[in-house]
């Protein structure tokens, strides 16, 4: 019922808003700018090379494939083009590094049909810490689903694409169905010396990150329970022991996955604002029937727009993080007092013992370099407290001054998980809540500490709201991702053995897997979906039954999370197994689409009973600025429906209609976004349909933006290779060694379509009728920094014929020969079609013109 009002409260409100005059939208919240900086070389360095004709998923021979990889390697080892990876299953292709990154000689091979950029990604580091995946699963329901339904995942396979799995874990004991390590543990894809994979036939684990993740989706021994402890693995090594890796071995990992048949595919990995041929591989898996799962992103930090691929490819569930309810800490006894005290050790310092008693406690107060200590710790344990400085700083200090232990208390609400300290022998350091710190300090009398060898559960103050570092939406070509959340903020799982077993991780690298097992309780529960349609069956019961959390960055302020930060919310497994009744579509996203929205949602009931329902708008906060630094406000759309009320026949369905007005005074670009909830009226699961727009739609996404460095603009490489030196108002060419002209140009936003032209200096025009395109490139992603930048060079050719001049139902040409422009005076023009853009209409294209570039060959 408080939550009705609540709902109540917000619509109310919006109307009040829109009946007075509508005053100017309140700022609740703002994520914090990046500032300005270095200019960022972005620009690719590795390829995949698509060969015309499809995949063997696609009912192409293999003697057909191999007649293509056949010719391709020999004019490519001629051409001096490395070959790193070959591709046969879902992708025709190969991945490869050429001279001199010189990606439109590619095109001249032969069968070649697309060339796209290999992207990367990064494990996240390890937290020191040590909460509980038990408190996880009671978020989402799983511990009801295994205890009270009888729910374990059984007979179903979900393949772990990620730093292998610890084969000798208990965890895990005789439930590794396949598995292959395709890099070897030296390899880090960032690290040139390292990046050539050496693959053998064991995925076993040395990074931890994988058998964590794998401990989630279904561990089981003594010390952990998964939420599908019934499910069989495959496991699939894509990380070293340490690094990066690259989505060229990703794609060789899903292939395997698809002949080993699994039925789920976790990756914990990705890559922000994706758009990668990863996309098109994964796409084939989806519509043969398995079910992937992926991470939103742990990039929080880079404002919106930010979800990464895989997650963000159609047919993926893509998830978000929130954080865990409750942190495992280790427990002493306030011997002042009696209390408990719950602790997490520094990450780097040495831990208390487990028994015995401390030497006396004394507040110092920051103790930051610049601060005077409010005490001598000499001989005493020194309570500090957090902020101005680093863990390291405030510790060095404190053993510096005679201190014989260091408790570091927060400065906000609950406990935390600190790290970075450079530890001293016999001097400890730990972290405690902000509210026990205070306690301490408060104390009137001297007191000391009792160690244990126990836990203690402490309340983790953001639990059951969206992790910090949990990506923002929406997708590059402006669709609702992510598309719902689960526990990944502070999660205790399996790890290797050797690095003790058990450990914490935060990341939607944690989320991602608990929805993975969550998928495999919901297949375990539901048979009867046919293969083709469980992927997609499957994320709507998990999204229909899914519910928002307070907004994470302004809780008191009373609105949900956004749905372009949080999808449909947190899963509740239970619900998606019991419930009969599905809302079609399981989100509403028209983000391309200026101006009000309606959509048809057909429910469904498979009960033998009717149903009925009562709609209700709960609206969530608009973002609008840059998108790098977004700031968030009460500006709700309006909503209406064409039913207060809908009854769904036993076995039959009914169709509610929504329709869905942006804000007043939004600014175009704005993000605004709620959930149309269905409230049972009598029996019934409730259930929950996201909703996300942007005002002005798809034509007013900006891609081409000037930064604080005034991009585009022409330059040349400096005489050291290490960078560029502008030319605003032109220059001279040579096309000897580096002296060639190189574009830089930040993308604020993905280009579905990236084109070159080369204009002739005096006149302005195209330099052929049909012919006078430099470059051009599909699905370009966006920069990940406000100063990032991509460098295109330009070697004085043209593209002067086409293999194709359709690919995938566009306009996109495919290169087939490049020939030089003579010596003389020319522009480049960049043009850039925007997402969902038409490539026939002008205003859907960005344009800008370079200075006059004169080419000289000697």
């Amino acid at each position: 019922m408080q939550r009705l009002a609540l709902v109540g409260l917000l619509i109310l409100l919006a109307a009040c808003s829109l009946k007075s005059g509508q005053p100017s939208p309140e700022v609740i919240a703002s994520l914090p700018g990046q500032g300005g900086g270095q200019m960022v070389d972005e620009t690719p360095t590795r390829w995949f090379v698509e060969l015309e004709g499809g995949a063997l998923s696609d009912g192409v021979s293999l003697q057909s494939i191999q007649a293509q990889h056949t010719a391709f390697r020999q004019a490519a080892e001629a051409a001096g083009v490395r070959i790193l990876f070959a591709y046969s299953e879902l992708f025709n292709g190969f991945s490869v590094e050429v001279p001199a990154n010189n990606r439109k000689m590619l095109y001249t091979l032969p069968g070649v049909e697309g060339v796209y950029p290999v992207g990367t990604f990064k494990l996240p580091p390890r937290e020191p810490a040590n909460p509980n995946l038990a408190s996880a699963l009671t978020q989402t329901g799983a511990d009801i689903a295994q205890n009270d339904l009888g729910l374990t995942g059984r007979g179903i396979k979900v393949g772990i694409i990620d730093s292998g799995i610890d084969l000798e874990h208990p965890a895990f004991a005789g439930r590794i169905v396949d598995g292959y390590d395709f890099v070897g543990d030296d390899y880090d894809a960032s690290n040139p010396a390292r990046s050539t994979p050496v693959p053998d036939p064991n995925p076993d684990d040395c990074n931890g990150h994988g058998t964590h993740v794998a401990g989630i989706v279904g561990g089981k021994d003594s010390q952990i329970t998964g939420v599908a402890p019934g499910v069989r693995f495959g496991a699939y090594k894509v990380f070293g022991c340490e690094g990066s890796t690259s989505d060229d071995v990703v794609l060789a990992a899903l292939e395997r996955a698809e002949r080993a048949g699994m039925d789920v595919v976790n990756m914990s990995l990705g890559s922000p604002f994706g758009w990668t041929v990863l996309g098109k591989a994964v796409t084939k898996m989806v519509k043969r029937g398995t079910v992937v799962v992926a991470s939103a992103g742990n990039n929080g930090n880079l404002g919106l727009f930010a979800t990464g691929d895989p997650a963000a490819t159609e047919g993926v569930i893509s998830v978000a993080s929130f954080d865990n309810i409750s942190v495992n800490a280790q427990k002493a006894i306030v011997n002042a007092t009696g209390n408990p005290l719950g602790y997490l050790v520094l990450g780097g310092a040495e831990a208390p013992p487990t028994s015995g008693t401390s030497a006396e406690v004394v507040w110092i107060g920051r103790a930051c370099n610049a601060d005077a200590l409010l005490a001598n710790p000499t001989g005493k344990v020194a309570l500090i407290e957090r902020g101005a400085c680093t863990f390291n700083e405030k510790y060095q200090r404190a053993v510096a001054a005679g201190a014989v232990g260091v408790i570091i208390h927060n400065n906000v609400a609950g406990l935390f998980a600190g790290g970075g300290v450079a530890g001293v022998g016999g001097v400890f350091g730990i972290s405690i809540s902000r509210e026990d710190g205070l306690a301490l300090r408060a104390l009137t009398a001297p007191t000391t500490l009792t160690w244990t060898p126990d836990t203690t559960l402490v309340a983790n103050p953001t639990g059951n709201l969206i992790s910090s570092f949990s990506s923002w939406g929406l997708s590059q070509d402006l669709e609702l991702k992510p598309d719902l959340g689960a526990p990944g903020g502070l999660i205790r799982s399996a790890v290797p053995l050797e690095q003790g077993g058990y450990a914490i991780l935060s990341g939607t690298s944690m989320s991602a897997p608990h929805v993975a097992g969550a998928v495999a309780l919901l297949l375990e529960g539901n048979p009867a979906f046919w293969r083709h349609q469980r992927p997609s069956e499957v994320r709507k019961y998990l999204q229909n039954t899914a519910m928002p959390k307070p907004f994470a960055l302004a809780p008191a302020s009373g609105f949900p999370e956004t749905s372009y930060r949080g999808g449909a919310g947190m899963i509740d497994i239970v619900a998606a197994v019991q419930n009969r009744v599905t809302v079609t579509p399981s989100v509403i996203s028209f983000a391309a689409k200026a101006g009000p929205h309606t959509e048809r949602l057909v429910l469904k009931n498979r009960s033998n009973v009717p149903l009925i329902y009562r709609p209700v708008h709960l609206p969530g906060p608009s973002a609008q600025g840059s998108i790098y630094a977004p700031s968030f406000t009460t500006a709700v759309a309006a909503v209406s429906f064409s039913h207060t009320q809908i009854t769904v026949p036993a076995r039959g369905e009914a169709t509610l209609t929504v329709t869905i007005t942006p804000p007043p005074g939004l600014p175009n670009r704005g993000l605004y976004g709620g959930y149309v909830l269905l409230e049972p009226v009598g029996a019934g699961i409730k259930m929950n349909v996201p909703y996300v727009g942007m005002q002005g739609g798809y034509q007013a996404i900006q891609i081409l933006t000037p930064t604080s460095l005034g991009l585009p603009l022409l330059a040349r490489p400096n005489a050291a290779g290490t960078g560029y030196d502008p030319l605003p108002t032109g220059g001279t060419f040579t096309l000897q060694g580096n002296d060639i002209p190189v574009i830089l140009a930040h993308f604020e936003h993905g280009a579905r379509v990236y084109e070159l032209a080369i204009l002739n200096a005096a006149t302005g025009a195209p330099i052929h009728p049909k012919h006078s395109l430099a470059d051009y490139a599909e699905y370009t992603i966006r920069n990940t920094s406000a100063n990032g930048f991509f460098a295109i060079p330009w070697d004085g050719t043209r593209i002067s014929k086409y293999k194709k001049e359709d690919v995938y139902g566009s306009n996109v040409r495919i290169p087939a020969e490049f020939q030089p422009v003579p010596n003389g005076q020319y522009r480049l023009q960049i043009r850039v079609l925007k997402p969902h853009g038409n490539e026939r209409n002008p205003a859907d294209w960005e344009t800008w013109t370079s200075p006059t570039i004169t080419l000289a060959r000697p």
